[in-house]
């Protein structure tokens, strides 16, 4: 019986996965097998089946427009050696009252026209600027990890900073 259960489970994706173009009849017998068809049955019932979930592949011509950006941004980010969060320092662990977290970030060269470091705590960016210092208010106490990137003119990241792990101590109510 579980055979049987089988093909016509087997027989249900075939005829949900191929095109609906007229009725589908479900059929069961005495034994209670179920069998379905494209052709009325004595004693079958005709079923609704819901129209087949298409995926549209993206055309040639946006693949090589994706390829092309990614070139771009390759090229954008080999304009620099390097972009690095120089304060706070990685592992330090320092006192801050309202949580405010000053970042100093520097690159090699300096940044291009049109590009802004961004910095991200914790993997969410949290501050954009084109100046080397870029404060975040409110910082949790605790461990958190930050990183800086250099971003160009349609917010795209060219070049990728080593993240670092600092530790802020704030005062509570209860101490």
């Amino acid at each position: 019986m579980n055979a049987m259960h089988g093909i016509a489970a087997a027989m249900l994706l075939v005829t949900l996965t191929t095109p609906a173009l007229g009725e589908v009849y479900r059929h069961v017998d005495a034994q209670g097998n179920v069998t379905f068809s494209d052709e009325p049955m004595d004693g079958g019932e005709a079923i609704k089946v819901k129209p087949v979930t298409t995926v549209t592949l993206p055309k040639p011509q946006t693949v090589e427009e994706t390829d092309k950006l990614r070139e771009e941004v390759k090229r954008e980010g080999a304009l620099y050696d390097s972009v690095s969060i120089a304060s706070p320092r990685d592992g330090q662990a320092f006192n801050s009252g309202s949580g405010d977290v000053r970042f100093e970030v520097t690159s090699n060269p300096e940044l291009q026209s049109g590009h802004k470091y961004e910095v991200t705590l914790d993997g969410q960016p949290v501050g954009q600027s084109t100046s080397s210092s870029i404060v975040v208010n409110n910082v949790y106490r605790g461990t958190h990890e930050a990183r800086v990137y250099i971003i160009d003119d349609k917010g795209v990241q060219v070049k990728a900073g080593s993240p670092i792990s600092f530790t802020v101590h704030r005062p509570s109510v209860l101490n």
